[in-house]
């Protein structure tokens, strides 16, 4: 699970020696302290910041007053629901509480304010903006939980049953007498559309490791990149000889990294290049290995992917299209998780009728062998 976000606070006093004393009150280790000398300093500092757990705000500034300020970031979406206290060294006037409570007050405080209340009352609202922040990230999780669960029924539904329908198909054909050519072709489908089928189970079985299952491990060992492109190359090159494959190497080619995941990585991205790139140009793969502590292997082929799916590319069971309605991208979602569990990272540029994934890999995987994402 990743670390929460440090919790935000904004003072905001034309005093300096105020805002020093509140900031030293104040401190704690998950707790971001912005401060402001001015209303309008402040208004800049809200434009950029987000998601402010609460707002202490001096009434007496000039130019800009305490209540005008809060008037103002009540009437901005982004701001109206941040918590404000007011704090004024004035006397005990019935008028200027009624004024702070209706510019959207939730507390009014009088200097000099004892410490303990202000912490206590302040410490209040930090708790409620975390229990805030754990419901929301709890909602996150449950709606991608949901849509996982529809999407896997989608895979399990749609995508799974044309290999089983053409598996189905050729089984009625073999049960007439056939010549042996004939069985021979019928039996190279059902075994096409099995692998395919078993493909589409382990694409399953990955996510469900990547999201619930306590992770995908690793197994690294000393090996060589140019090796592991070569055998995957020369896998697709017999099963599309009529594709042209293209590799270059430079570089030390060694690396400590998991054989068979790293194989499955370049099998998706150079098995995508040849499903959807141009088919009358070559696909390239290259691997740089002239850097001293990492490996960058490019898979460049022709064509380009339209602007709106760039960023969709690494989602997991995203829409292909409205129009079918299908849902495709777990091999990329997949690939992408190897790459990260193994330190590196990766990224796609299409332009100009040519389409390049890269991804980078350190020389050794930053996780130990059984570890998990």
């Amino acid at each position: 699970m990743r670390k929460p976000d440090r919790i935000k606070c904004l003072l905001v006093d034309d005093v300096p020696q105020n805002l020093i004393a509140l900031e030293a009150l104040l401190q704690r280790e998950d707790l971001e302290i912005l401060t402001a000398h001015s209303g309008s300093e402040a208004l800049e500092l809200l434009l950029v910041q987000h998601d402010m757990a609460l707002a202490l705000l001096d009434v007496q500034m000039p130019e800009m007053n305490g209540f005008e300020l809060a008037a103002l970031m009540r009437g901005n979406e982004r701001t109206q629901h941040i918590p404000l206290i007011f704090l004024t060294a004035a006397s005990h006037e019935p008028q200027w509480q009624f004024q702070g409570y209706e510019s959207g007050a939730v507390d009014f405080l009088y200097k000099p304010i004892d410490p303990q209340v202000l912490l206590c009352k302040a410490n209040v609202f930090f708790e409620l903006h975390r229990r805030k922040q754990a419901l929301a990230q709890e909602l996150q999780e449950r709606t991608e939980a949901l849509q996982i669960n529809e999407m896997f029924m989608a895979v399990l539904s749609h995508d799974l049953r044309t290999p089983l329908m053409s598996i189905s198909a050729a089984a009625t054909v073999l049960q007439r007498p056939l010549p042996a050519d004939r069985v021979a072709v019928v039996a190279d489908r059902v075994m096409r559309s099995s692998k395919r089928m078993a493909g589409m189970v382990e694409d399953l079985l990955d996510v469900t490791r990547i999201r619930q299952a306590g992770g995908m491990s690793l197994h690294p060992a000393n090996t060589c990149m140019d090796s592991l492109v070569q055998r995957t190359l020369d896998e697709l090159q017999s099963s599309f000889p009529d594709r042209v494959l293209e590799s270059a190497f430079k570089g030390d080619m060694a690396g400590v990294w998991d054989v068979e995941r790293i194989g499955q990585v370049l099998a998706n991205l150079v098995g995508n290049a040849i499903h959807h790139g141009d088919a009358d140009q070559p696909v390239r793969v290259s691997v740089d290995g002239t850097q001293a502590n990492s490996v960058a292997v490019t898979v460049v082929n022709g064509g380009t992917i339209p602007a709106e799916l760039l960023p969709q590319l690494f989602v997991p069971f995203r829409r292909q299209a409205r129009s079918t309605g299908r849902h495709q991208g777990l091999g990329l979602f997949i690939a992408d998780k190897i790459v990260r569990l193994h330190g590196g990272w990766m990224e796609v540029q299409s332009a100009d009728s040519t389409t390049c994934f890269t991804l980078q890999l350190p020389r050794v995987t930053s996780h130990d062998e059984g570890n998990a994402a």
